[in-house]
């Protein structure tokens, strides 16, 4: 799922809905000629105190570039490996972006798998040559931020569950939360803390899944960091090279 949306002056416009499927269709899109900033659903990196156990260099572009280098079967163990001997409490870490956010760990595979999202991620964003804000340098004119829907979706309606993958599990109750967020969106709710109002249609909320809508918060999430390009893209001053950073106020 792919929105596009105009962020001119102090209003965030939709403009359209795409969807695509396979990993080469999201390389093609990093790749498009900018300028453009996109808000991307996934970890982009790992914790620093799993990069320091497992003996790797924390510099971002130099460990992505060699988790790229495995297959995912391998990752997977590496991750499980790591696991296993652990106490309980200190087997999947948080960075200090997740401890702000309320994310699970990118160390997480099974239920929501936010490894198996970095594993196909990160990677194939490294090798875009997009920049990376508090990453890597790259490209000026394509600029990657790192999103999380649920973090702005829950200071709107609490922990109510707003979609769900699984047809079973969807409900109307699902869906009138999903109309509560795009309602005070549109409604200004938020407008002073991004610094834009937002102007997109109501049809965003009809699909169950979530993700059309979950396009709108994580292009809200881009918008205001860009915002702040003058101010570090919004990024915490000891942010280090490691771990990387959710795009929000107030993270």
């Amino acid at each position: 799922m792919v929105g596009r949306f105009e962020l001119s002056d102090a209003t965030l416009t939709f403009r359209s809905l795409s969807f695509h499927s396979g990993f080469r269709t999201f390389e093609a899109l990093l790749a498009q000629q900018g300028p453009w900033v996109a808000g991307l659903d996934f970890p982009f990196g790992l914790p620093a105190k799993f990069i320091a156990n497992v003996g790797w260099n924390p510099s971002w572009p130099v460990y992505v570039a060699h988790v790229g280098r495995m297959d995912r079967g391998e990752f997977c163990k590496l991750l499980d490996d790591y696991k296993r001997p652990r106490a309980k409490g200190d087997k999947e870490h948080l960075r200090a972006t997740d401890r702000l956010a309320g994310s699970v760990s990118p160390q997480k595979q099974y239920g929501v798998p936010v490894a198996k999202m970095f594993f196909e991620g990160a990677p194939r964003l490294l090798a875009s040559g997009a920049a990376v804000p508090g990453l890597i340098d790259g490209d000026p004119h394509r600029i990657a931020f790192e999103a999380y829907p649920g973090v702005l979706a829950r200071s709107l309606v609490g922990r109510s569950s707003y979609k769900n993958d699984d047809r079973r599990k969807q409900s109307e109750r699902q869906r009138e939360a999903r109309h509560a967020i795009l309602a005070a969106i549109t409604g200004g709710k938020h407008t002073a803390k991004f610094g834009f109002e937002v102007r997109a249609p109501m049809e965003l909320i009809d699909d169950p899944t979530g993700d059309t809508l979950d396009s709108l918060l994580c292009a809200m999430q881009a918008g205001w960091a860009w915002r702040n390009c003058d101010r570090r893209f919004g990024m915490p001053d000891d942010l280090g090279p490691t771990e990387g950073w959710i795009a929000h106020p107030g993270l």
